[in-house]
C-alpha cells in the first residue's frame, strides 16, 4: 500500500470516529446593548411570544421600527441604534442615574441613596458554530438585579426574581447553529422592587458565562469535596461527583478524579466506571489520600484542586475543576476553632459596592477591597446581607479570609428553598466558607412561625452540607419561641446592648455564640465635628444609639472569647442607608474605610487590635484654621503599652493604654506640629507626626499597580492626593481635579469618599474631599501604555503611566 493510500485510510478512520468535546466555559460579558425603559420593548416581546418574531416589524409608539431578535427567515428588522447603548458586563445602570431628592426611594426612606430604579433591557447578537450542534449549551448569569426574564430567539426561557442568586438556562433547543443564522438574547431587568434596605443597583451586574458540554457531563455544581479525616501525616479527601446523561441511550462512563497540589503535582488518582441510564443522573463517591497535607488558614491559604475527567469509549467528553482546602472548622462553647486551635474571627460586614462603579465591581476591585481588609489585620468577611459574587469567594480562598456566607431571605417557600439550595451547592467547596448564615434581623425572630421556617432551612442546609454549622444573625428574640435552639450557633447582632450575649451565656452555658454584627460606628473621613447641614459625622462620636466606639467591640471578644469573634458593621461605606442623616447624604457613614477605601480615624483602632507591629495614630489633623487658641479634643489609637502626645514641641504627658480603647488629651490649637509616640517597656517603638500644611500647590498620583493585562477587564485604582509645596497632604483641600487619558484604556469611574457628594461618577473629573479623590482606569484589549494626567486649576499637575501587556 502506498504512503498516499495509508494517509487516505487514516483520514477516513479519523473522520468516522464520533466527535468528542470537552467542557468550554467562555465569558459572555462582551458586546451587549442596553436600553433603559420598556415601552417599545414590551411590544416587541409580545410579538415574539406570539409568533417567534417571524416576519414581524415591531412599531414603537413614535412609529419607529425596533428589532430585538432575528426572524425565523434569518432576516433582521431595522432598528434605531440610538435606542440602545453599547455596554460590556458587569453593568450597573443605576450608578449613572442622577440623584433625586426623594426620601421615598427605596424600601425605607433614603435607603437606595436617592437614585430611582426602573426597568431596563439587555440585548446581544451572537453566533454558534455548526460544530456545536448536538452539545448541551447553557447560559449562567452570576447575578442580575433584579426580577429578570430571558428570551432567546423570541423564545421565553424563564424568569428569575432573586437579585443575588445565580440563574441558568439550557439554550440547546432554541439556538441557531452555523448557517441557520445568528442568535439574539434579550434580558428584561425589572429593578423597581427591592430586596434590601441599601443601594442594590440595577442590571446584569455580575458575570455571564456560556457553557458548552457533551450531553454526558458533570451536573451544575456537581462536585462536593470534603476532608472528613485530617492528621499531620495524611488527609482523607472525599469526592462526590454528580454525572448527567442527556442521551436517549445507556452510556457507560469512566470517572477519573485527580488530586493536584498548587505546584501542579498529581497526589492521587481515582477511577470509577459505571453505566448511566438514558436521561439519568448518578452520584459517584470516591476517596483519596493527601500525604503530609498543608492546612488552609488565613495565614497559610494553601489550595488543592480536584481535576475531573468524564470518559466514554476512552475519550474525554467532559472536564471539571474544583478548588478546595484542607482544614477543620468547629464551633465550641468556648469559641471558634480552626485546625484544632482557638481562633478569634476579626471580621467585617461588607456590601458589594465601590466608588465609581456601583455594584458592578470588576474582579480587580473585589480583590483590592479584600487586600485592604487584610492589611488592616482582618481575617473574616461577612457578605451582608446576601450571597456574594463567586469571585469574592475565590479571592477569599486565595488570600485567606474566613467567610460567613449569607442567605438573603427567611423563606421556606419554593422560591426560598430553591435559592438557598443554589447558594449552598455553589459555595460549599470553598475552604474560606466556614458557616452558613440563614437570615439577618428578620421580624420573625423569636416567633413560632419564624422558628418553623428557620428549622426547614437548617434541615435543608444540613442535608446539602453536613460539614459546616448554621447561624442566624439576630437582633432580637434570642430566647423566645425556640428560635435559637434551631441553629447550631446563635448569632448576636449588637449583643453589646445591655451585654445581652454575656447574660445569655450565664443562662445558657452550652450555647455556641458568634458576634455576627457589632459596632455601627458612624463617621465621615477627615471630619471631627458633626455637621447636619452637610450630612457629616465626627470621628469622635458614635452617632447612633446602638453603636460603640471602634475597638470597644473587640475588647468584648478579648474579655469573652466564647463569642468566637466579631463582624464589624462595616468594612467600607456603601451607597444608601445614610444613617443618621438623610439628605444631602446619599451613602452610609458606617465604614471603617470610605467608599473609595480611604481609611477613617477608627481604622487605626482595628489595625492596632489586629496587627502585631507597634502602631500609633493621633487625630484630628492640624489644619484647623480659624480655631487658633481653642481647646482641641485629641484622640489617639495605639497598641503600645504607653502613648505620649507632643504639641509644638511640648509634651502633654504619657498615658497607659487600655487595650483597644481610644486615649484622649486636650490641646490648645496653634499651627505647627503634633507628634504621638508609642512605648513598650519604656522604649520608643512607634511614632506619627502631623504638621500644619501650606496651601495646596500640587497633585500626586499613586496607582496600586504599574502594569495592566491587555484583557479589557483589568483595573488600576489610582488615588490622587492634593499636597503643599513640601509634599504634605492638605487634609482640607477640596479642589476640582480633571483627568485626561491617553492610550489603550478608559476611565470607568471616579470617587472621593464624600457621603454627600452628588457629582456624576462616570465623568472625567472629580472634586477632592478632605485632600483625596480617586479614579478607576480599565485596560483595553491592546498592548501599549496608558498615560493618565490629572490637572486642577493653578495646582501643578501630575501623571501616571501604566504598561498594558
Amino acid at each position: 500500500m502506498s504512503i498516499r493510500s495509508v494517509i487516505l485510510l487514516l483520514t477516513l478512520l479519523l473522520f468516522s470516529v464520533p466527535s468528542y468535546s470537552q467542557r468550554v466555559r467562555e465569558s459572555f460579558d462582551w458586546n451587549w446593548q442596553f436600553h433603559k425603559g420598556d415601552i417599545a420593548i414590551k411590544l416587541a416581546v409580545k410579538a415574539g411570544m406570539q409568533g417567534g418574531l417571524s416576519d414581524v416589524n415591531v412599531k414603537r409608539v413614535e412609529g419607529e421600527e425596533v428589532i430585538i431578535a432575528y426572524t425565523d427567515r434569518n432576516k433582521v428588522a431595522e432598528y434605531k441604534p440610538a435606542d440602545w447603548q453599547d455596554v460590556n458586563l458587569p453593568h450597573d445602570w443605576l450608578v449613572e442615574e442622577p440623584i433625586v431628592h426623594d426620601n421615598n426611594i427605596g424600601s425605607q426612606p433614603a435607603g437606595n441613596g436617592f437614585r430611582p430604579t426602573g426597568i431596563g433591557f439587555y440585548r446581544k447578537e451572537f453566533e454558534i458554530p455548526e460544530s456545536d450542534k448536538g452539545k448541551k449549551i447553557s447560559i449562567e448569569f452570576d447575578g442580575i438585579f433584579r426580577n429578570s426574564t430571558v428570551w432567546v430567539n423570541g423564545h421565553l426561557m424563564g424568569n428569575h426574581p432573586s437579585g443575588y442568586v445565580p440563574s441558568s438556562y439550557d439554550l440547546s433547543d432554541v439556538l441557531r447553529y452555523g448557517s441557520e443564522g445568528r442568535n439574539v438574547i434579550l434580558v428584561k431587568v425589572d429593578a423597581t422592587d427591592y430586596e434590601g434596605w441599601w443601594y442594590e443597583g440595577s442590571g446584569i451586574y455580575r458575570h455571564v458565562w456560556l457553557i458548552k458540554t457533551d450531553k454526558i457531563h458533570v451536573a451544575r455544581y456537581g462536585t462536593f469535596v470534603t476532608t472528613p479525616s485530617i492528621s499531620d501525616k495524611e488527609a482523607v479527601v472525599n469526592i462526590k461527583t454528580t454525572l448527567q446523561n442527556e442521551y436517549k441511550s445507556v452510556k457507560s462512563v469512566t470517572l477519573v478524579s485527580k488530586i493536584v497540589d498548587a505546584q501542579g503535582q498529581v497526589l492521587d488518582r481515582l477511577t470509577s466506571s459505571l453505566p448511566i441510564k438514558p436521561f439519568g443522573q448518578i452520584e459517584i463517591e470516591q476517596e483519596a489520600l493527601v500525604r503530609n497535607p498543608a492546612l488552609w488558614s488565613p495565614e497559610t491559604p494553601v489550595l488543592y484542586e480536584v481535576q475531573t475527567e468524564v470518559m466514554e469509549n476512552g475519550k474525554i467528553v467532559d472536564t471539571y475543576e474544583t478548588t478546595f482546602g484542607i482544614r477543620t472548622v468547629e464551633m465550641r462553647t468556648d469559641g471558634f476553632y480552626l485546625n484544632g486551635k482557638l481562633y478569634p474571627i476579626k471580621g467585617t460586614v461588607n456590601h458589594q459596592d465601590f466608588a465609581g462603579v456601583g455594584v458592578a465591581l470588576p474582579d480587580k476591585i473585589n480583590e483590592y477591597k479584600i487586600k485592604l481588609l487584610k492589611e488592616m489585620g482582618s481575617n473574616g468577611y461577612r457578605s451582608g446581607h446576601h450571597p456574594p459574587t463567586p469571585e469574592v469567594l475565590d479571592i477569599c480562598d486565595r488570600f485567606g479570609m474566613l467567610v460567613l456566607d449569607e442567605n438573603r431571605h427567611l423563606w421556606s417557600s419554593e422560591l426560598g428553598i430553591r435559592d438557598l439550595t443554589t447558594l449552598i451547592l455553589r459555595d460549599r467547596n470553598h475552604p474560606s466558607v466556614f458557616m452558613w448564615c440563614l437570615e439577618n434581623e428578620e421580624n420573625l425572630e423569636g416567633n413560632i412561625t419564624g422558628t418553623r421556617i428557620l428549622e426547614t432551612l437548617v434541615n435543608l442546609t444540613h442535608r446539602l452540607d453536613p460539614t459546616r454549622p448554621t447561624t442566624a444573625a439576630m437582633n432580637h428574640g434570642w430566647n423566645e419561641g425556640g428560635y435559637s435552639d434551631v441553629v447550631d450557633v446563635v448569632g448576636y447582632n449588637y449583643g453589646q446592648r445591655g451585654m445581652q450575649y454575656v447574660k445569655d451565656k450565664e443562662k445558657y452555658p452550652n450555647r455556641k455564640m458568634l458576634a455576627t454584627e457589632s459596632t455601627s460606628y458612624v463617621a465621615t473621613r477627615g471630619e471631627h465635628k458633626d455637621n447636619p447641614e452637610k450630612g457629616y459625622m465626627s470621628n469622635f462620636g458614635k452617632g447612633v444609639s446602638w453603636g460603640l466606639q471602634p475597638g470597644e467591640d473587640w475588647k468584648h471578644i478579648v474579655d469573652y472569647p466564647y463569642l468566637s469573634g466579631t463582624f464589624v458593621w462595616t468594612g467600607f461605606d456603601y451607597r444608601g442607608e445614610p444613617t443618621p442623616y438623610r439628605w444631602p447624604c446619599v451613602s452610609s457613614h458606617f465604614g471603617i474605610m470610605d467608599l473609595c477605601g480611604f481609611p477613617k480615624d477608627g481604622y487605626y483602632a482595628y489595625k492596632a487590635a489586629w496587627v502585631d507591629e507597634p502602631l500609633v495614630h493621633a487625630y484630628p489633623h492640624w489644619n484647623l484654621q480659624g480655631m487658633e487658641g481653642d481647646t482641641i479634643r485629641m484622640g489617639v489609637y495605639t497598641n503600645c503599652e504607653e502613648a505620649e502626645l507632643w504639641v509644638n514641641g511640648k509634651s502633654l504627658g504619657r498615658q497607659k493604654s487600655t487595650p483597644f480603647i481610644r486615649l484622649e488629651w486636650k490641646a490648645i490649637y496653634k499651627p505647627g506640629k503634633i507628634e504621638v509616640r508609642g512605648y513598650n517597656g519604656g522604649k520608643l517603638v512607634a511614632r506619627e507626626i502631623t504638621e500644619t500644611t501650606g496651601k495646596p500647590t500640587q497633585l500626586s498620583l499613586k496607582s496600586d499597580v504599574g502594569t495592566l493585562k491587555a484583557d479589557g477587564v483589568d483595573v488600576a485604582i489610582i488615588n490622587i492626593a492634593i499636597k503643599d509645596a513640601k509634599g504634605r497632604v492638605v487634609p482640607t483641600a477640596d479642589d476640582r481635579v480633571e483627568f485626561l487619558i491617553e492610550g489603550p484604556g478608559k476611565i470607568i469611574g471616579t470617587g472621593n469618599g464624600d457621603p454627600s457628594c452628588h457629582d456624576p461618577e462616570k465623568a472625567n473629573w472629580r472634586k477632592a474631599f478632605n485632600g483625596y479623590c480617586q479614579v478607576l482606569v480599565q485596560s483595553d484589549k491592546i498592548a501599549g501604555k496608558i498615560c493618565l494626567k490629572a490637572i486642577s486649576g493653578s495646582l501643578k499637575g501630575a501623571e501616571v503611566v501604566l504598561n498594558v501587556e
